[in-house]
């Protein structure tokens, strides 16, 4: 399955995941819960997930390197200040979260996959290959990163 690696751009496999659940919420109808409740926690998961995908990608900018996360060989620094400090992917947690707040928003159990499946899918199909691609421009700074910094949270 190599060769879906670096081909569905993060932003598309969020928002796949983002209408699945809308689908499969509306499938299998929603648990009862406090909305004013549930709306606030929603709201409070997107906008940490906005808050660490902004950073993520305000670093980057700072660095002056690429955000295309479909060329990790085309990086020019490697950013390991801000946020990534305390994760190595803020973008994808942020992307996460998001989808969890989605999913709090639905209230339908089963939506709960979605956040699920999209860390799943990222972490094989483009993290990894990320990784490999860092360690192999990067070097023992990439691995001296990668040992001190967790890959998600």
């Amino acid at each position: 399955m190599r060769w879906l690696e670096h081909r569905i751009p993060p932003p598309l496999a969020g928002g796949l995941a983002g209408v699945a659940m809308w689908f499969i919420a509306r499938a299998t109808g929603d648990l009862a819960l406090n909305q004013g409740l549930r709306i606030l926690v929603a709201a409070l998961l997107a906008a940490a997930g906005v808050a660490f995908a902004l950073a993520g990608g305000q670093a980057f900018r700072r660095a002056q390197t690429t955000v295309n996360p479909l060329k990790p060989e085309a990086a020019s620094s490697l950013v390991v200040v801000g946020v990534y400090r305390h994760t190595r992917n803020p973008m994808y947690v942020g992307f996460a979260c998001m989808l969890l707040g989605w999913a709090v928003y639905l209230a339908a159990p089963l939506t709960l996959l979605g956040p699920v499946l999209f860390v799943a899918f990222i972490t094989r199909f483009q993290i990894l290959p990320e990784e490999r691609a860092l360690a192999e421009k990067f070097g023992p700074e990439f691995e001296a990163y990668r040992q001190k910094v967790r890959r998600w949270l």
